[in-house]
C-alpha cells in the first residue's frame, strides 16, 4: 500500500534545550488508523505539531538535519506549508481552541473560505462535513452553547471540510461522558479516513485502532498490532501504560 505519511528521524528540541523528538521515525498507509499512546511528556503532542508544520518555529529547520515529514512524497518546507496543512487536519484536545465564529455553520466554513473557493463549493463542504459527523441539523446553532461532544464533533467537521489526507487527534474522549464517548467511537469507525490518533485511552485503542504506536521519552519504542503491544504487560508497565 503506498505511504500516505512518512516521519524520518525527527529530532526537535525546545529553547530551553530539552529533547521532545528523539529520532522518531514511522510511516502510515492511506487508509490505517493509528493509535499515538504513551506517558505525559513522552512527545505525542510535540510530535503531532509537527506533522502539519505548526512546529519547528522554522520548517527549514528539517533542511539542517533535524529530520524530515512528508505527506504524499511532499516534504514538508517552508514554501509548501499550505499544501501539507491542507493534507493533514489537526483537532485539538480541547474544542474551543478550533471553535470560534458565531454560528456552526460559519465555523465549519472558516477553512473553505479562506482557501478561495466559490460559496456554491464552501455550503456542500459544510453540508458533507457536517453529515460526515452526524451533526447536520446543526448548522445555525450557536457553537458556544453546545456539549462538549457536540463540540468536537464540530471540531472534527472545521477539518473535514478542507478535505485533508490525514486526520491527527488528540485526545478525542477526554472529558467525554459515557454516551459522548460511544458516538464518537463509533464516528471515527466509520470515516474513510487515514487517522493518526494521541489518547490514554487504552480501551479506545483495543477497539479502534488495529496498530499501535507506544512513545516515551521523545522515542517510539513500540509499534505494531495492538493487540500484540496490549498483551505485553511488561512493555505497558515499562511506559507508564495499563492494559485496558
Amino acid at each position: 500500500m503506498t505511504n500516505v505519511l512518512q516521519v524520518h528521524d525527527l529530532h526537535f528540541s525546545y529553547h530551553d534545550g530539552r529533547p521532545a523528538l528523539r529520532g522518531v521515525s514511522f510511516a502510515m498507509c492511506a487508509g490505517e488508523k493509528v493509535a499515538l499512546v504513551g506517558p505525559n511528556g513522552a512527545g505525542k503532542s510535540t510530535l503531532m505539531l509537527h506533522l502539519n508544520g505548526i512546529l519547528p518555529d522554522r520548517p527549514r529547520d528539517f533542511v539542517h538535519g533535524r529530520g524530515e515529514v512528508s505527506v504524499e512524497e511532499k516534504r514538508l518546507t517552508r514554501d509548501n506549508l499550505p499544501v501539507i496543512r491542507a493534507l493533514v487536519g489537526l483537532v485539538f484536545q480541547n474544542p474551543d481552541d478550533q471553535l470560534f465564529s458565531p454560528t456552526v455553520f460559519e465555523d465549519v466554513a472558516f477553512g473553505p473560505l479562506h482557501m478561495g473557493l466559490p460559496m456554491k463549493e464552501v455550503e456542500a463542504r459544510v453540508e458533507s462535513a457536517l453529515e460526515a459527523v452526524r451533526m447536520s441539523g446543526f448548522r445555525d446553532r450557536l457553537s458556544h452553547h453546545l456539549s462538549v461532544g457536540e463540540k468536537k464533533r464540530i471540531a472534527i467537521a472545521t477539518v473535514l471540510s478542507m478535505k485533508p489526507q490525514i486526520l491527527v487527534l488528540d485526545e478525542p474522549s477526554a472529558g467525554l461522558d459515557p454516551r459522548g464517548r460511544r458516538t464518537l467511537i463509533n464516528l471515527l469507525r466509520e470515516l474513510p479516513i487515514t487517522m493518526l490518533v494521541s489518547t490514554h485511552d487504552m480501551k479506545l485503542v483495543q477497539e479502534l485502532f488495529p496498530r499501535t504506536i507506544v512513545m516515551d521519552e521523545g522515542q517510539i519504542v513500540a509499534d505494531g498490532q495492538t493487540r500484540d503491544i496490549l498483551e505485553n504487560e511488561e512493555l505497558l508497565t515499562a511506559h507508564g501504560l495499563e492494559k485496558p
